[in-house]
């Protein structure tokens, strides 16, 4: 029976990880080939460098990704402490299935219900001319919200409700009370989903190819593009970057995570 479990989980992970595994060896691949090695080079990360088009499109997604984590980060904390705080339970369980829809909802709904939205609001101002960075940032703070709630929610239920009543009976107000107690206890979880919505964010392409503009390409579109033509060799260098550095974070969010565990033990 172990034997069994042993040879399915190597299967499992070899079914995840293969993928991968395979992107990274064809990336150092000499040649154009993505089914034949023709030696090991850093070629195709030397031309990632030089395709312009794609670093610009690498660059406004990095921006877009922080932008929209940072945003539904703040906005999510700050909404996942006001359901916290809610003293009707009722109320408090239909703030939190409404909240919950984006995450339900097809991607291609919501970025079609986003669309006409946008142009409707255009059409009521006047504006031809709608669609752009700012409409796909507000799209993007639209489906990351719920998961930064989700993710703030459960440390705020973990926490104990007498810190923040015994730090105001010590003179601190609420404000004070919330920044030097609450904030601290909550802060993995906030982290949490900062991350969450930054991995969301980048890797969306459903929701972006319906509400950005002309003026504004992300990576998953300008891959996409280049999909009904061909896909370069150094999109695959320039993803074998971006695992590397997400594993990179990953593993230190792990570790700080342990140490912070092993000071409150």
């Amino acid at each position: 029976m172990k034997k069994a479990s042993r040879i399915y989980l190597v299967l499992l992970f070899g079914f995840l990880y293969a993928p991968l595994l395979v992107m990274i060896l064809i990336s150092f691949n000499g040649g154009e080939s993505t089914a034949h090695m023709t030696g090991f080079s850093l070629r195709w990360y030397r031309e990632m460098f030089k395709d312009a088009a794609t670093l610009q499109a690498f660059k406004n997604t990095l921006t877009l990704s922080i932008s929209a984590a940072s945003a539904s980060t703040v906005l999510g904390t700050l909404a996942a402490v006001g359901i916290d705080r809610m003293k009707s339970a009722r109320l408090r369980s239909i703030i939190l299935s409404v909240t919950n829809i984006p995450m339900m909802n097809p991607d291609i709904v919501t970025g079609i219900s986003l669309m006409l939205l946008f142009v409707f609001a255009a059409s009521l101002i006047g504006y031809s001319t709608v669609l752009s960075f700012w409409t796909l940032l507000i799209a993007h703070i639209t489906f990351c919200l719920p998961y930064v709630i989700l993710s703030v929610l459960p440390k705020l239920r973990q926490m104990d409700r007498s810190l923040p009543e015994a730090a105001m009976d010590l003179g601190c107000t609420p404000m004070q009370s919330f920044f030097r107690i609450e904030l601290p206890f909550i802060g993995p979880g906030i982290l949490t989903g900062f991350i969450m919505a930054f991995t969301l964010s980048f890797d969306d392409f459903v929701i972006s190819n319906f509400t950005s503009g002309a003026g504004f390409e992300t990576l998953t579109i300008h891959i996409f593009a280049m999909i009904k033509k061909s896909v370069k060799p150094d999109i695959y260098a320039l993803s074998t970057l971006i695992f590397a550095a997400v594993l990179l974070l990953l593993l230190l969010y792990n570790l700080l995570g342990g140490r912070e565990e092993d000071m409150a033990l």
